[in-house]
């Protein structure tokens, strides 16, 4: 068994590498087929938590039979289930497709129908992989058990090797695989990972061969008298039980996932939207939570092992750093920009003592219970990811809509006290005092002192709104010197500025015939649709953030009136679900992605499969209008342009009224453009007068020659090579960072 440990921990690194590229790039795939919305990644971690567990208590449940009743080594059904979690790689993708398919009948992103349906979707999915990862855990347990002079710590050994792999796949997935060979590819390395797992373990079960008698049984102490091995010192806050233990790793669990989540949306203003952050916040977690497992691992060899009270007193006063340090005093906040690296490795260094205590504790707590038998560790490790099920959904359904996410933060820190003070009489005095002055020190200066991103927003605007809804926080703000801001989960959307209705204005008077019909994808402050509407024509608005619309009276004073055309509508959707379900023709379709352009809510909209779903929906010299804001890669808008004409044979692009970002026009027809004075002339009144809103000229022929002047040879500038443009396989603008790093100036 010595000489086959090394073994077991690469197959188990390897295993939980391949788990976190599985579980990124599925999430990413969730967004594009169920919209990017909260509730999308909360289910996606909640299912795959749910495989865990359910997997984990059955696979130690079943093992021991397994093994009695053919004869094989446990090696041998770990094996199965790393070739059935392997398949899964090529099953799901497919899945999604044909659930999103499935799923288009079912009404607009906000129903009640469509969000319980895709719940259901998505389970049905992941479920099945996620299942088979669960029990790999249990089976790989029963094939070292098998040997006379076991570990009785084995559950830890595994779950170092585990979250190590885990980690180094977050970040190896994100930064490398996804941006080299897209997210087909990915699955496709993490697929033959598993294979390769398959393969050895089997051959390792094949090598022990017939299995005639199982090693001694290890005692393990009944649950009224503790549950603990001969080299443990463990001791629990309190009396040690079953139940207690329990409810720590059910709590821990619970807490530890739903303030993943809060995480994510709280340290927007600092780490931005890119896809490297939620993978930054993810690296961070698991990296802590592998030290504080190898520390465990350190303390068992040494037989120095902390009680769960020592861990507790460390939970409560960490719990409440990554609140304390979301403060402009320590942090670079802002609601546009890019990330400060300084500000981010700080503020992903608020998380990690918290998520190296849980390290600590959770394999701690299984090994105390589970000694070596699989069927115990199985249902521990159950209990704890049935936290890890629960604690997400409750975060985004129940705590984000309703409160910030300081005091979501500050109320899932509740358990751990109540975990602390029920061990408080096993502590010595003194750590009773340092951890409970720490505790309170840092929760004062956190909720009573230090800000947050919406506090300083707040002082430094005349006036704010804040919604909260399942899929985002909605912020609404008037600066000082009278700006209006849109920001989406503290990220700024866009601003009263001209650029936003010549969005509108644009394609519909180049358009040959008067237009009838527009869409408008991404509703905004309401400025494209409202512009739209002046034309007389019938508009249509499609916003995936239901509060959104419902700001539009913050930003513009006829709001009331507008929203009462007859002409108009706003639909709650995912623009591309709403294209695909939707048999409607139009004039002019209008797409303002959602900024930064490194985002899948731009990449999806950027996408050839979304410039060809566009084609289908436009009536015979129909034209689309995207909008791109620039960037400093000039390969993000050469991929933009070169996806366009992929799918268009007709593309021109304008430089904006405003001077920065670019109108690309496209259309299955050639786009004749006469001079200014004669699109001024094919203008209504109202739609003059729209225009001329903001204007510092007050004079439409002057503006819209303005426009004209600053075309863009885009075919000149494009890179020759025909893999520069956006796939949904290979959104090349949200995957970046190896080509910035190998061209600083971008």
């Amino acid at each position: 068994m010595k000489q086959v440990r090394p073994v077991l921990f690469l197959l188990f690194f390897i295993s939980g590498f391949c788990g976190l590229v599985y579980q990124v790039v599925w999430t990413r795939m969730a967004f594009a087929a169920f919209g990017i919305i909260t509730p999308v990644l909360s289910i996606v971690l909640s299912v795959f938590m749910l495989g865990l567990a359910l997997g984990s208590a059955a696979g130690g449940k079943w093992i021991p039979a397994l093994v009695a009743r053919t004869g094989r080594s446990g090696a041998i059904f770990y094996g199965f289930s790393e070739l059935m979690i392997g398949v899964g790689a090529f099953a799901v993708p497919s899945l999604f497709a044909a659930g999103q398919r499935l799923l288009l009948g079912t009404g607009e992103t906000n129903s009640l129908e469509y969000l319980a349906s895709s719940a259901v979707v998505l389970a049905f999915s992941l479920f099945p992989w996620c299942f088979f990862m669960g029990t790999t855990f249990p089976f790989m347990m029963a094939y070292i058990r098998e040997d006379e002079r076991h570990d009785l710590k084995n559950f830890s050994f595994l779950y170092t090797a585990n979250v190590l792999g885990a980690m180094t796949g977050t970040l190896l997935t994100a930064v490398v695989f996804i941006e080299l060979f897209g997210f087909h590819h990915t699955l496709g390395i993490a697929a033959t990972g598993n294979f390769c797992i398959a393969l050895a373990s089997m051959w390792l079960g094949w090598k022990r061969g017939k299995i005639t008698r199982t090693s001694p049984e290890t005692k393990v102490h009944s649950p009224q008298s503790g549950v603990h091995s001969p080299e443990s010192t463990v001791r629990s806050p309190g009396k040690q039980s079953t139940p207690f233990i329990r409810w720590i790793l059910f709590s821990t669990g619970f807490c530890a996932m739903a303030m993943e989540v809060v995480w994510t949306r709280a340290f927007t203003p600092v780490l931005k939207t890119q896809v490297y952050s939620f993978a930054l916040i993810v690296f961070a977690y698991l990296g802590a939570t592998f030290i504080g497992s190898l520390w465990y691992r350190h303390h068992l060899k040494k037989n120095t092992v902390c009680s769960p009270s020592i861990l507790m007193a460390i939970l409560v006063v960490t719990v409440f750093l990554p609140i304390a340090v979301e403060d402009p005093t320590f942090v670079n906040m802002s609601w546009t920009g890019s990330m400060d690296p300084f500000s981010a490795l700080l503020l992903l260094a608020s998380i990690c003592p918290f998520c190296a205590a849980l390290g600590y504790l959770t394999p701690s707590l299984v090994d105390e219970y589970a000694g070596d038998d699989p069927t115990r560790a199985g249902a521990a490790y159950a209990v704890n990811v049935a936290g890890c099920i629960v604690g997400p959904l409750f975060a985004s359904y129940i705590l984000l809509p309703q409160m910030n996410e300081r005091v979501a933060l500050a109320l899932l820190a509740v358990p751990f006290f109540l975990f602390y003070f029920a061990g408080w009489k096993s502590l010595s005095s003194l750590l009773r005092t340092y951890s409970m002055s720490g505790a309170c020190l840092i929760l004062v200066y956190s909720l009573g002192f230090s800000q947050n991103f919406q506090t300083l927003m707040a002082r430094n605007s005349s006036r704010m709104q804040i919604r909260r809804d399942y899929a985002a926080t909605v912020l609404s703000a008037q600066t000082d010197n009278g700006m209006k801001l849109l920001l989406v989960n503290s990220f700024g959307m866009t601003a009263l500025v001209s650029a936003t209705k010549y969005m509108a204005h644009l394609p519909l008077v180049f358009h040959r015939e008067k237009p009838q019909s527009a869409l408008i994808i991404c509703f905004g402050m309401g400025t494209s649709y409202r512009a739209a509407l002046s034309w007389g024509i019938d508009v249509t608005a499609v916003e995936l953030i239901p509060d959104v619309p419902k700001a539009f009276g913050f930003y513009h004073a006829d709001a009331a009136e507008v929203l009462r055309n007859p002409k108009g509508r706003i639909v709650i959707d995912d623009g591309r679900r709403f294209l695909k379900r939707s048999r409607d023709k139009y004039d002019v379709i209008v797409i303002d992605p959602p900024p930064p352009v490194e985002t899948a809510g731009s990449s999806l909209l950027y996408s050839t499969e979304m410039f060809d779903l566009i084609k289908q929906h436009l009536k015979p010299q129909g034209i689309v209008q995207v909008w791109f804001p620039g960037s400093p890669d000039p390969i993000i808008g050469q991929s933009v342009v070169r996806s366009a004409t992929a799918s268009f044979p007709y593309v021109r692009c304008f430089k904006s009224i405003n001077g920065w970002g670019l109108h690309i026009i496209a259309s299955m027809d050639p786009i004749e453009i006469p001079d200014a004075a004669q699109l001024a002339a094919r203008m209504p009144d109202s739609a003059r007068r729209d225009l001329l809103e903001w204007s510092t000229t007050q004079d439409a022929v002057q503006d819209l020659n303005t426009v004209l002047s600053n075309e863009i040879a885009y075919k000149e500038d494009l890179n020759p090579d025909p893999k520069i443009k956006i796939t949904d396989d290979r959104p090349l603008n949200e995957y970046f960072l190896l080509r910035r790093l190998a061209n600083p100036e971008f």
